[in-house]
């Protein structure tokens, strides 16, 4: 019986993906149940002959997968979701790795308490790590605001603590197979928008009964400069201001929807992205105030409070920054 699935996407990260792999490889049981799926999304690096090399490798290990044409990171991972057989998935970016002791700790988990969905902490991993790392806490970074080691059954707790923290990646949570459904009706990531985690993962957790926290850092993730947020653009200010848009229309009318504390997380996410999106408008040289305008107006349907109802309970709870930092900029204008 497979049990776990590990899903793999690869686009041109040959110098990553052994690396990766082999975390995987090493931690996987002796008595088997476990899945590792790799796709290959039309590298031109020759990440897909690495691949096949270390197949030959790992004998019996991995599953290849290739697209025949490229189509992007949601693309491969909704590939791999319709080919996975575990009951339980468990996305890994292929430039990270899965740290040890990893999947022993989440079949000790699944085999005591079958949580609908597992979280975990993690490991910003860097090439050169300074001391203003260190003193950031990046060794162990929480992904999750709520309670810890053991099953709770609260859906409106699940989202309010994923949203709460802001850590919305998909390789921190692991769910069952069965919360994806199928692909005509199930979830699956956007094909061809940006901050794919951020529109995905709380729907997701919209189906969950249950979950379990780990603070344990199962996953190292590998700062590089080529990550989404270091290499902003106008298109991705956009699919960052409108990722929060599926889980509102989805909220409305459910009875998660009067959580007080969901209310004011989804809010609260929804103006960092608002920010984000926000900094990237206003500075760039072809930022526009139509841009701005619609990067509100997002905020505006994403998020269940008003910039007033937000910016007085930030004030409510003293922190003076965020409403500072969140009104300056919702009221920017880019500049000609």
């Amino acid at each position: 019986m497979t049990w776990l699935s590990v899903l793999v996407p690869v686009y041109n990260v040959a110098p990553y993906l052994e690396e990766c792999l082999a975390s995987v490889v090493q931690q996987l049981p002796a008595d088997g149940g476990v899945q590792l799926l790799v796709l290959d999304d039309c590298s031109t690096d020759g990440s897909w002959a690495l691949m096949q090399q270390l197949d030959r490798r790992w004998p019996g290990r991995l599953q290849l997968l290739q697209h025949a044409r490229n189509g992007g990171l949601s693309a491969a991972r909704n590939t791999m979701i319709d080919a996975a057989t575990g009951d339980y998935l468990w996305f890994l970016d292929s430039d990270d790795k899965l740290l040890p002791g990893a999947i022993a700790g989440l079949q000790a988990i699944v085999r005591g308490h079958a949580p609908d969905v597992v979280l975990c902490d993690f490991a910003v991993w860097r090439e050169r790590v300074r001391l203003k790392h260190r003193l950031r806490g990046e060794g162990h970074k929480r992904s999750f605001d709520g309670p810890a080691w053991q099953l709770v059954h609260d859906r409106a707790q699940l989202m309010a603590g994923m949203l709460g923290t802001g850590q919305l990646h998909a390789w921190s949570k692991i769910s069952r197979r069965a919360l994806w459904g199928d692909d005509r009706s199930g979830v699956r990531f956007p094909a061809g928008r940006y901050f794919e985690d951020m529109a995905t993962m709380p729907l997701m957790a919209l189906r969950a009964q249950s979950f379990y926290y780990e603070t344990s850092p199962w996953v190292a993730y590998r700062q590089r400069d080529s990550s989404i947020l270091a290499s902003m653009s106008l298109r991705k200010a956009l699919d960052q201001s409108a990722a929060l848009l599926p889980l509102t229309q989805a909220l409305a009318g459910q009875p998660e929807w009067q959580h007080a504390g969901l209310r004011l997380a989804l809010a609260q996410q929804a103006a960092r992205s608002l920010v984000g999106a926000m900094r990237h408008v206003c500075q760039s040289p072809d930022g526009t105030a139509a841009l701005a305008e619609q990067l509100r107006q997002n905020f505006r349907a994403a998020s269940p409070l008003t910039p007033e109802e937000l910016a007085r309970a930030y004030l409510q709870r003293g922190w003076w920054l965020r409403r500072r930092r969140f009104l300056r900029w919702f009221h920017a204008t880019p500049t000609p």
